[in-house]
């Protein structure tokens, strides 16, 4: 007999299993890190975990890739050159937070506003906002005004929550799942499950997106749109199924604003704002009784139809300024079709598919629940609809209107937070009236009088000074953008530049990449970084910067504060903030330090609070200067935001309390007892309806989401917007300048419109007629997966995709480069052909380029030669349009970037040596990785 190996069929996999949470995306997962003499051997995904269940992607299981990545910066760093030298010197954290206090100090004591302080894609923005607000500047803001302001904002003054990861469809029940402007790098493990499950029940996928790539390539139709226009197909789906009679009159009668009454009184100050009671209730007329009475009165039944009449003036229910706008023949399929890309008959038969499902295949489960106004229903009825959106049609200059349209869409199907449709996840949904309002009382040596960031109800919230300039470096909260609900953090830097509208002193940021990826006009941002006035200091003076990796942005601070990686600290996924939960559950996590850094790095939520206490910020020290929190996991525990209110939900007083309760010293110890998760389910009763259900609102209180419960109904007409019109019409003590009037009047219609992306009327779109995009790859989240050298194999660098018709048009062959302009700039690339693709439209995947120098990667790195970004096309302003202005490339409403206007021209190239704009190499604090990088741990 042939003599056989001996094998080990069971190898000694691991000494011991940590579980934590993953950070390789916005997902969350859970996930199994197994360790070896005490280090990580390998990363798998936690069965028991509510968000994952076991999955996990590419990406989870390369997060060991990160923790051992050449990149990570190994100490505090004090530049020594120049900026953008990259010539550091390691110092002491003693020392470095010295320098950061002695920066800080003086201009806390004499106008704190002098510091912007700007995140980055962190995760734990309820605890930074807190450090911001008690150093007593307006300017703050993380990462969503240049990524998803415009689809959080747009839910919740609408709807009262967002899609994202604050909402998800009805899993188990959904037959009709509609996707617009999905990539397949966020949340991508809970959708690839969910249209897994869908599917295997049969249920049909549809995928709006230019770009069939991720869940559009799995969808059973997928319609190739033209890049912002989404707004105008989904007005054109209203028309059809209004046209039909295929919208659940009940579901807006009981459930939204629709029987509300308007003032008709053209001459009226309040012209266009809901008619109200003594008590400033909005009015509708009683179906059974036929008179005036509050909306939420016991017993009432709006009617949808019913007019009321005073001295010769007709007010209206929002029901009817509806119908008369969205059954106008502009939105008819036929009036449409061209400019979206297509065809009339495509968009009858989607809508006539979602007509058919809605109502002749609805849903009733049999659980008895009670409403709002104290009546008991039997059963819950669904329409098995459902829709999830995201940055595809926020990250456009008409963003807002557009994630508008969606909801009202779902709404006027009734598929929101019923059987079969979209669920909140807590701690939504919420009013508008439950959110703050932003904040921006500055005095020296104070905390600032409030959150800075909210939700306005109308002029007064504005953030001006008294002179009517902006307060907020960003220009948020202004005329410019009066509802930016997350700042505007990619105009923070330029704005600073030009000391418009003042200038600052010191700019702070973490995980901010805005020297490459994540800034508009990189080139002009490195620009402004290095920019000296007339006596050789720095236009922007000090900048300091964290982050855990050498990436682009660390070449231009003054300071490195370096970060851990996510398996050696702690974070927290709070209530808070932007936690786990599911639509069937409140749930939080933590992450906790599985392994100890080997370098001399702090976590940045930590290195922050001994800054506070340095500084002695109030809400971190006490009345005698002594520290509250020695770390940032002092600060999980004993934290409230008020009493009984902490940053995590769980094992909350004797270990036993949940939602409420004291702090609990052995907190942290039961989360990672318990796989470093909290979930607390939601009644059966309380599963449904949960704007209007008593039994919700009253598990909400006992959660701390709400402290007394808070019903309401859905707007569909957002009277917010109305006031912002009536200012630039004329009334009131706040009223916008000149310049802007028309545009507010324009824009701000509180119900959804649609207008053509401003890029569109700012340059000759004969001249650049293509559409060009980003879009994220599903095994890479931002930039720091590209230096990781698991996923570098997948994604080692990235061509432009082009259609079939410019393919050909061009006489493009495999191997070949084109120049591709804006009226920005320039950049010539490789290019691929890709069929499935919007004839009009080129794409690639983001944050693949990388610059010499930086991540630790060889100077030939793919990344660094043939990758490319197509942020060098587009600039934070708009071109000039003649009137002496220079307009923000932004939602007019809400500030957010519109990354996804950019227009541009195609022609071939000769194929350079590498992609351009090339870029000088930087230096880099950390020297280069090895060519392989290999390890063993264990035994």
């Amino acid at each position: 007999m042939t003599h056989q190996p001996r094998i080990d069929t069971s190898p000694h996999v691991s000494d011991e299993v940590r579980k934590t949470t993953c950070y390789m995306c916005a997902c969350r997962c859970g996930i199994n890190v197994h360790m070896k003499d005490g280090k990580v051997a390998y990363i798998e995904g936690n069965r028991d975990h509510p968000v994952n269940k076991g999955v996990l992607c590419a990406k989870g299981s390369a997060g060991i890739m990160q923790v051992n990545a050449p990149s990570r910066l190994r100490a505090p760093l004090k530049r020594v050159g120049p900026r953008g030298s990259g010539e550091f010197v390691e110092i002491s954290w003693d020392e470095a937070l010295q320098i950061a206090c002695d920066w800080l100090e003086p201009i806390r004591k004499s106008d704190p506003g002098k510091l912007a302080f700007f995140t980055g894609r962190d995760q734990s923005q309820s605890f930074t906002s807190f450090w911001a607000q008690n150093f007593g500047t307006p300017n703050y803001a993380a990462h969503g005004g240049f990524c998803s302001v415009n689809m959080a904002a747009a839910g919740i003054y609408t709807m009262g929550g967002a899609f994202w990861e604050f909402g998800q469809p009805d899993w188990d029940h959904t037959k009709l799942f509609i996707l617009f402007g999905v990539a397949e790098d966020h949340d991508s493990n809970p959708i690839k499950m969910g249209i897994g499950r869908i599917k295997a029940r049969g249920a049909k996928v549809i995928g709006v997106n230019p770009i069939r790539s991720g869940y559009n390539a799995v969808a059973d139709d997928w319609v190739g749109i033209t890049p912002g226009t989404d707004g105008l197909l989904i007005l054109s789906l209203i028309h059809e199924l209004m046209q039909a009679g295929k919208i659940d009159l009940n579901y807006l009668a009981r459930y939204t604003n629709a029987p509300v009454l308007v003032d008709g009184d053209p001459a009226s100050p309040e012209h266009g704002l809901f008619l109200r009671d003594a008590d400033g209730k909005p009015l509708v007329i009683d179906r059974k009784t036929g008179k005036l009475t509050a909306f939420d009165k016991p017993g009432v039944r709006p009617d949808l139809s019913a007019i009321h009449e005073v001295n010769g003036i007709t007010h209206r229910p929002v029901m009817h300024l509806m119908a008369e706008r969205y059954l106008d023949p502009q939105y008819a399929p036929e009036a449409v079709a061209e400019r979206c890309g297509v065809t009339p008959d495509k968009i009858r038969r989607i809508a006539a598919e979602i007509a058919r499902v809605a109502f002749e295949e609805e849903i009733t489960l049999n659980h008895e629940w009670t409403d709002f106004r104290g009546e008991t229903h039997k059963t819950m009825t669904g329409r098995p609809v459902s829709f999830h959106a995201m940055r595809g049609i926020s990250a456009h200059s008409n963003g807002f209107q557009t994630a508008r349209a969606l909801h009202v869409l779902q709404i006027l199907l009734g598929t929101v937070e019923v059987p079969g449709g979209f669920r909140f996840k807590p701690p939504y949904p919420k009013p508008v009236s439950a959110h703050p309002k932003p904040h921006c009382g500055v005095k020296p040596d104070c905390a600032l009088d409030g959150p800075h960031l909210g939700f306005v109800r109308g002029p007064e919230d504005l953030a001006l000074k008294p002179d009517g300039t902006p307060a907020r470096i960003d220009k948020a909260f202004t005329w410019e953008n009066p509802m930016s609900a997350h700042g505007l953090m990619h105009m923070v830097i330029s704005n600073a530049h030009a000391g418009d509208p003042y200038k600052i002193d010191t700019l702070f940021m973490y995980m901010a990449n805005m020297s490459w990826n994540s800034s508009m006009n990189t080139r002009g941002v490195i620009e402004m970084l290095t920019d000296k006035d007339e006596n050789g200091d720095y236009v922007i003076p000090r900048i300091i910067y964290s982050d855990a990796y050498s990436s682009e942005m660390v070449a231009y601070a003054d300071l490195i504060l370096p970060d851990t990686t996510y398996l050696e600290r702690h974070d927290c996924i709070s209530l808070l903030d932007r936690p786990i939960c599911e639509a069937d559950a409140a749930a939080d996590a933590i992450r906790w330090p599985v392994i100890t850094p080997d370098r001399d790095v702090r976590g940045f939520q930590t290195a922050l609070i001994q800054l506070a206490n340095k500084l002695k910020l109030p809400g971190f020290t006490d009345a005698e200067g002594g520290a509250k929190y020695r770390n940032y996991a002092d600060y999980i525990v004993n934290h409230e935001r008020k009493p009984g209110i902490g940053p995590l939900a769980g094992f909350r007083g004797d270990g036993t309390e949940t939602g409420r309760g004291a702090p609990n010293p052995e907190q942290l110890d039961r989360y990672i007892e318990n796989g470093g998760f909290f979930v607390s389910h939601i009644p059966d009763a309380a599963q449904y309806y949960k704007p209007w259900n008593t039994a919700y609102q009253d598990w909400a209180v006992g959660m701390g989401i709400y402290d007394t419960p808070q019903p309401y109904v859905f707007d569909l007409y957002v009277e917010t917007m109305r006031k912002f019109q009536l200012a630039a019409e004329g009334h009131g003590e706040r009223q916008p300048p000149e310049h802007l009037r028309d545009r507010i009047k324009r824009t701000m219609d509180p119900l959804p419109i649609w207008y053509p992306p401003f890029e569109d009327d700012s340059v000759n779109t004969n001249e650049f007629p293509v559409h060009a995009l980003t879009q994220r790859p599903m095994a890479m989240y931002h930039s720091w997966g590209t230096q990781n050298a698991w996923l570098r194999q997948i994604h080692g660098h990235n061509p432009l995709y082009l259609p079939t018709k410019l393919w050909q048009q061009h006489g493009f062959r495999e191997g070949d480069w084109a120049r591709v302009t804006s009226a920005h700039g320039e950049i010539t690339v490789p290019v691929a052909h890709m069929a499935a693709l919007n004839e009009n439209t080129v794409w690639t995947w983001n944050a693949i380029g990388k610059r010499k120098g930086a991540w630790a990667l060889s100077e030939d790195a793919p990344e660094a030669t043939r990758g490319f970004l197509l942020n060098h096309l587009i600039h934070e302003l708009l071109p000039p349009k003649g009137d002496g202005l220079r307009w923000s490339n932004s939602d007019p409403i809400t500030g957010q970037a519109a990354w996804f206007d950019l227009r541009v021209k195609i022609a071939k190239a000769e194929a350079p040596t590498e992609s351009q704009p090339a870029f000088a190499p930087i230096k880099s604090p950390v020297a280069k990785g090895p060519s392989q990088l290999e390890w063993k741990v264990g035994k």
